[in-house]
């Protein structure tokens, strides 16, 4: 399988707007970071894409995407969601739904912020969107065993995602120890790290760090990084060996 790091910045992206400090005025294009976002292109060439937030049209384009089977949502905050109305440019070249997997939560918020979708209309065009609702049990999405990580985002609960030796978390600031056992065997894990500093709804990077130390996979991706992390190239250095903060573009192969 091979996984795409779409976006791996914050619900701000880097460079924020109006802001002068060195990283976001850095020259250096691993700083430079859209919203969160990732592509696995399993092994049948199935393509599976994790949130699909507002830079989700660019980010199709850029990469040359040319089909979507499935979309596993993490939670509905608006920069993990919303570019969900970019799916219609998918349906009208594979004249289907878009399969989406998400929680009671998220699936909630969708319903009332892009009611538009999911009410019965006679007018062409739209998105269509098939929501399969996701419990603690595994679930099969584009011919892929997908096992959901429940995690929680301050008070909000949500979603991250194990796919055989790979698993994707982002946003979450607890894992319950009964959610950490699903992550026992994890070669290779994406987990948020905001800055450096305690965050009251994502982990820090000593945090992500711990959480890392738990499962120790192989190796380790950082993503959904703050313009306050620091810089890449300096903060890079200062990882463990097997952690590494992801950045835009980038593609890992998992075995």
């Amino acid at each position: 399988m091979r996984l795409t790091f779409l976006g791996t910045g914050t619900s701000q992206g880097v460079p924020v707007i109006a802001c002068h400090c060195n990283v976001c005025r850095s020259s250096d294009e691993r700083d430079t970071r859209l919203r969160t976002s990732a592509l696995l292109t399993t092994d049948n060439n199935s393509n599976i894409l994790f949130d699909i937030g507002p830079d989700f049209r660019q980010q199709m384009l850029h990469h040359s995407v040319e089909h979507l089977d499935a979309i596993l949502i993490t939670h509905a905050h608006r920069d993990h969601v919303g570019g969900l109305d970019d799916i219609r440019s998918f349906n009208y070249v594979q004249h289907s739904k878009m399969n989406v997997y998400l929680n009671n939560e998220a699936k909630t918020a969708l319903l009332r912020d892009y009611r538009y979708i999911f009410e019965n209309h006679q007018f062409p065009g739209l998105p269509e969107a098939d929501l399969h609702e996701v419990g603690a049990e595994p679930f099969l999405a584009a011919g892929e065993t997908v096992m959901p990580i429940r995690a929680m985002h301050k008070d909000l609960p949500i979603l991250g995602y194990r796919i055989r030796n790979f698993a994707y978390i982002t946003d979450a600031n607890y894992i319950a120890p009964s959610e950490m056992e699903k992550l026992k065997g994890v070669e290779i894990l994406v987990i948020n790290a905001l800055r450096k500093t305690k965050h009251f709804s994502h982990y820090s990077l000593p945090e992500a760090l711990e959480v890392i130390g738990q499962i120790q996979p192989k190796q380790s991706y950082i993503t959904h990084i703050s313009h306050e992390m620091g810089l890449h190239s300096e903060v890079e250095k200062e990882l463990p060996d097997g952690v590494h903060q992801a950045y835009d573009n980038l593609q890992i192969d998992i075995n």
